[in-house]
């Protein structure tokens, strides 16, 4: 016996069932994707860096905290920042 999928469309949104409109849905299923997927440590190579709370993320192999943007760890103003830093230092 085999259980079929609920949410193949809605994905992760599915909780939200009917609720609070398909757009909005859709955008939220984005940003909950982003914010609970594994990212690479800049430091040890390994894909073990989860969120913790809002901009704050952990690698689980070396235990090195991160501040990062609140649903990814890279956010498109740091790494704008990072490169005008770059860009002065020379």
């Amino acid at each position: 016996i085999f259980m079929t999928k609920r949410t193949k469309k809605t994905g992760i949104t599915g909780k939200y069932g009917t609720r609070y409109g398909s757009s909005i849905r859709k955008q939220i299923k984005r940003i909950e994707i982003s914010q609970r997927k594994l990212y690479n440590c800049s430091l040890c190579g390994k894909n073990q860096i989860k969120r913790i709370s809002i901009g704050i993320w952990k690698c689980k192999k070396c235990k090195t905290t991160f501040a990062g943007g609140a649903w990814s760890l890279i956010t498109e103003s740091g790494i704008s920042c990072k490169l005008s830093l770059k860009r002065i230092r020379g």
